[in-house]
């Protein structure tokens, strides 16, 4: 079995984009969207409007994927057009491009470190560090990591953590942050006005809400699963982080396909080059990658994940506060 560069120079293959399957994938995603997103503000019975809503969720979810796959310079470089269509998509997505490129590359260089920033990433540290913090300190941690934190992305990670916190640390920095909020926040009002509360809900909030929900979580559970590794700065290595702290996501092939088959994230962590509708291909053909450790949407193993704080260096693995 291949390990270090070793490993990841034999990725490298795998590492070519199809254009013409990148054009397919993004403007399939974009079709569906116009069509399922007019839906709820139509005159159709309530039960199509509740599809269409949770329909449209999943696609901007699909759409997020395809735009975080352009951000890694994975897809369409050089190309104007894309350029265009993939800065609307972090705009309406409200990942703007200067903040997200900045903290998810950070994320991929430092994935499975111990660290209390938290950039690009849920924090997470060992659990006599933790011991050490102050009242605040501890509880700012357990927040950042708190469930509901998670569910409720649509405000703490999309509004607040990547607009309205990177804006106020760094405004000349991040206008495209301030522009991002702006815009979302005079669509918001304009489909409020126009449609109201209960259209406003089903049409507008609930999308966002359901798709940065299963992103927040997706971005949680794929690092933070009970068999995941951390590691200090001294013992880290990328190959180890992509084998060892990062999970595969087992699900059925609609959701593979709605969430773009970021659930084969150990593949995309070892080289994040590879274009998303390429990720299972390598698993299948690199021995190396298809023994990962899992996680699913099973409720009993969200659950688990969530119950997850810190990390245990004697115990070797990731423990709860009762544990604690």
């Amino acid at each position: 079995m291949r390990t270090g560069k070793e490993l990841i120079l034999a990725t490298k293959v795998f590492a070519k984009e199809d254009r013409k399957k990148s054009w397919f994938e993004v403007f399939i995603t974009i079709f569906f969207v116009l069509v399922v997103f007019p839906m709820p503000f139509l005159n159709t019975p309530l039960w199509t409007k509740l599809i269409a809503s949770v329909i449209c969720g999943l696609l901007y979810v699909r759409m997020f994927v395809i735009y975080h796959d352009y951000q890694h310079h994975t897809i369409l470089q050089k190309s104007k057009l894309a350029e265009w269509i993939m800065t609307g998509f972090g705009i309406y997505l409200l990942a703007p491009r200067r903040i997200w490129k900045r903290s998810h590359d950070h994320h991929h260089n430092n994935n499975s470190k111990l660290s209390i920033s938290g950039i690009g990433s849920y924090p997470t540290i060992c659990k006599d560090r933790f011991q050490k913090l102050s009242k605040k300190q501890k509880r700012i941690y357990l927040i950042n990591r708190h469930p509901l934190t998670i569910i409720f992305g649509y405000v703490t990670l999309f509004i607040y953590w990547l607009n309205v916190k990177s804006f106020v640390q760094s405004p000349k920095k991040h206008l495209d942050s301030l522009a991002a909020l702006l815009i979302h926040l005079a669509l918001s009002i304009m489909v409020f006005m126009i449609f109201g509360p209960e259209i406003y809900f089903i049409g507008w909030f609930a999308p966002f809400f359901l798709a940065f929900g299963i992103g927040s979580y997706l971005f949680y559970c794929q690092h933070n699963f009970p068999k995941a590794k951390f590691r200090e700065n001294h013992d880290w290595t990328y190959d180890n982080a992509a084998l060892s702290s990062t999970s595969f996501m087992e699900m059925n092939p609609i959701m593979h396909w709605f969430t773009g088959d970021i659930g084969f994230h150990h593949v995309h962590h070892m080289n994040s080059r590879i274009p998303f509708y390429r990720l299972r291909e390598v698993m299948a053909k690199m021995p190396e990658l298809q023994n990962p450790p899992t996680t699913s949407w099973n409720p009993m193993e969200i659950y688990r994940c969530f119950r997850l704080k810190l990390w245990d260096p004697e115990k070797d693995k990731m423990i709860t506060l009762k544990e604690l």
